[in-house]
């Protein structure tokens, strides 16, 4: 079973909420509702990537919209949470997954489901770094020392980035320090 996807919220530098989308949302909306012009930032755990919500109307028409999956027609199982996406491949790539046991559907999740059983640890930590240079980007870009702590990141290098990010805003370098957790391992 795959861990639920989690996010997370700055209102300028102080995080705002970190939880499931729709907690975040919630939040970010009752903020939203108190000050439309606060500088509020939604970012995805996983990837960095930087999320934008429709906050107009109430709390239940906001989290009616959203979806963090594209809204696509046709085929999929919604209820289930899966949609359907276009995936190309070659002619001869078609034939063997045509030849497997069950539908090609079935055969290219039982292929994503090995390739990440097996996935290595340097792997998690490309990863786990690119995800946080997209965040750290973001909330800390105008920081003192930001481009070395960068580097440190890339290098996998725990005790310069924690030593150039000591400075930085205690909320910002948690985040950023649990998002670079595979990133800043031992042994990378």
């Amino acid at each position: 079973m795959d861990d639920p996807a989690t996010f997370a919220a700055f209102d300028g530098e102080a995080q705002l909420a970190r939880g499931s989308l729709r907690d975040v949302v919630a939040a970010v909306k009752r903020r939203w509702d108190e000050d439309p012009g606060a500088l509020v930032l939604v970012f995805e755990d996983a990837s960095g990537r930087q999320l934008d919500f429709d906050l107009r109307g109430s709390l239940g028409e906001v989290l009616g919209r959203v979806d963090p999956r594209p809204a696509r027609a046709g085929r999929g199982r919604p209820r289930l949470g899966v949609t359907s996406r276009e995936v190309t491949l070659l002619p001869r790539q078609w034939a063997w997954l045509e030849a497997q046991p069950g539908s090609a559907s079935a055969s290219l999740r039982r292929l994503v489901d090995a390739a990440r059983a097996n996935e290595t640890a340097r792997d998690r930590a490309r990863r786990a770094a690119a995800a946080t240079g997209r965040v750290m980007t973001a909330l800390a870009g105008n920081h003192e020392h930001f481009e070395e702590a960068y580097r440190a990141l890339d290098a996998g290098d725990r005790s310069r980035f924690e030593a150039l990010s000591a400075g930085w805003p205690a909320s910002v370098r948690a985040y950023l320090l649990d998002l670079a957790r595979d990133a800043l391992t031992a042994g990378r």
